[in-house]
């Protein structure tokens, strides 16, 4: 059996369900999509290695995407500033489409990819958490953007049920934010973890985007998890898991591939990502986002410029590559050194 039917038959079982040539996502008991298929620009495409677009590339002209932009708001280091949402549902649908189509367009210049994926981002941040307007903003949206805007809501609550429960932060983490290995370096070390191990490239990418952002996040978990996949000391030592450095990302992708096999994953994927957090919320988030990787490889590079955000009682804060703090900061301390972390009205969801 090929890789990508495994791939399609674990989905199937979770909840996803394939349709024709690519993977289309069903709200569990919800509703019927008998009928209907995938109908996304990357529909029927097999996954192959994406690197950003080329040099050459990068040099024509600018994507069309208007991003909204204000001169009053702080910028980071980089220059770029907290992602703005427009007011109107319409204006969003249109705002999305716009992003979504240009994240999978081989023309989009690469220095536009990070401010086009964290737009993508923040607008799913929002809409989480605001249900009558997403209702909204999908009625907006063309049809064949409706399945990837459904997963992308879906893994993203998803999370937010696993932690609905105590107060919101008031200080922020002891983690150093750092630019991840690029695109095409992860995907070269998803891929060799397939290889060896048989687990989906697409679920490895997954499982490395909710632990870490793809390896931005530079620090230890409450549990005192460690590098790019978040493996316990304790787990990395098990015989024939961890090899090499916890903290390198070709090592710990490797690991996190033997480690699924471990915990099960061949036989049921969900069983293995249980292992790997015990949390079935865990579990298909991860498979949605992996879906959308598997039916269009180009959304991975959306997904590969999210930045990290967290959870605060002062909004949804970004933490930009070039964070460092060594120890837990309260919010105000924080915010008056990083304004720019602080998400504009509109702009964080709650």
């Amino acid at each position: 059996m090929s890789r990508r039917r495994r791939l399609q038959l674990s989905l199937l079982s979770a909840g996803l369900i394939a349709v024709g040539t690519g993977v289309w996502w069903r709200p569990y008991l919800a509703e019927s999509l008998s009928g209907l298929a995938p109908q996304g620009p990357g529909a029927g495409r097999t996954a192959a290695s994406l690197p950003p677009p080329t040099e050459a590339q990068s040099n024509e002209a600018p994507t069309s995407v208007a991003l909204p932009s204000a001169a009053d708001l702080s910028r980071s280091a980089d220059g770029r500033h907290y992602p703005l949402l427009p007011a109107e549902p319409a204006a969003i649908a249109a705002l999305l489409a716009a992003v979504e189509t240009a994240l999978r367009d081989p023309e989009t210049p690469a220095q536009e990819l990070p401010s086009l994926g964290h737009q993508q981002q923040v607008i799913y941040r929002v809409l989480s958490h605001q249900e009558a307007l997403a209702a909204q903003v999908r009625a907006g949206l063309d049809p064949r953007w409706q399945s990837v805007y459904d997963r992308h809501l879906e893994a993203r609550r998803a999370f937010l049920a696993m932690h609905r429960s105590g107060p919101k932060a008031t200080s922020l983490p002891a983690w150093i934010i750092i630019q991840p290995p690029a695109a095409d370096t992860l995907i070269g070390h998803y891929k060799k973890a397939e290889a060896a191990t048989g687990i989906a490239w697409e679920v490895l990418a997954a499982v490395n985007l909710v632990e870490t952002g793809m390896g931005r996040i530079d620090g230890l978990s409450v549990a005192n998890a460690q590098g790019p996949m978040q493996f316990l000391p304790t787990t990395w030592a098990q015989a024939g898991v961890g090899k090499g450095n916890i903290r390198d990302p070709h090592d710990a992708i490797q690991a996190a591939g033997r480690y699924l096999v471990r915990r099960g994953g061949l036989q049921d994927i969900r069983k293995g990502l249980w292992g790997y957090n015990n949390s079935d919320n865990y579990g298909r988030a991860v498979l949605l986002y992996a879906s959308l990787i598997e039916e269009d490889p180009r959304a991975y590079l959306g997904l590969y410029h999210w930045e990290i955000h967290f959870a605060t009682a002062a909004g949804d804060l970004w933490l930009p590559v070039g964070y460092n703090q060594a120890k837990p900061i309260p919010l105000q301390a924080f915010l008056q050194q990083s304004p720019a972390s602080a998400p504009p009205p509109g702009s964080s969801g709650y």
